[in-house]
């Protein structure tokens, strides 16, 4: 019975995990550098020369490729697997996009606020000021900071549609 080809790489498949392995020192990558290098032996399989040693051209194939990624690689910079960096930080660019979006209309309307009530509005909510410090701050008694607060409140959610 005559082998194929595929049947030929399918035989040699240990060696390459092998040699992989040597090359990349990793099991993952070692697995991803014989597929690679199966792809290419099968894409170029004309080039082969039926009666030579398929498994010299494909370990010439699997270290011209483990050549070919360690150069990228170091033009890359370093590769971190996601796996090993626990404290990466993920966003959600929509939720990000949505907030930046928010906060640009928050200004505008802060913009548009008289001025004693923005004052208010910043000392408390952005200075985080209690209201007897703003009180103190301004010279006015706690009840009318409470009553400018609570307008520009009112006022900021009736132009943000937040009623």
């Amino acid at each position: 019975m005559k082998s194929t080809f595929a049947d030929e790489i399918v035989d040699l498949l240990p060696n390459l995990r092998r040699y992989a392995f040597v090359l990349s020192r990793s099991l993952d990558v070692a697995d991803d550098l014989v597929q690679q290098t199966c792809e290419k032996a099968f894409a170029s399989r004309s080039s082969y020369a039926q009666g030579t040693n398929l498994s010299a051209w494909l370990i010439r194939i699997m270290r011209n490729t483990w050549i070919d990624r360690v150069r990228r690689d170091r033009t890359r910079g370093e590769s971190v697997d996601i796996v090993d960096r626990p404290d990466a930080i993920f966003t959600d660019g929509a939720h990000d996009t949505e907030t930046h979006l928010m906060l640009g209309n928050v200004a505008s309307a802060l913009q548009e606020l008289p001025a004693d009530q923005r004052e208010i509005i910043m000392m408390i909510c952005v200075e985080e000021l209690s209201y007897k410090e703003a009180a103190a701050a301004l010279g006015i008694p706690i009840g009318t900071v409470m009553s400018r607060l609570a307008r520009a409140r009112t006022t900021l959610a009736g132009k943000l549609d937040l009623n």
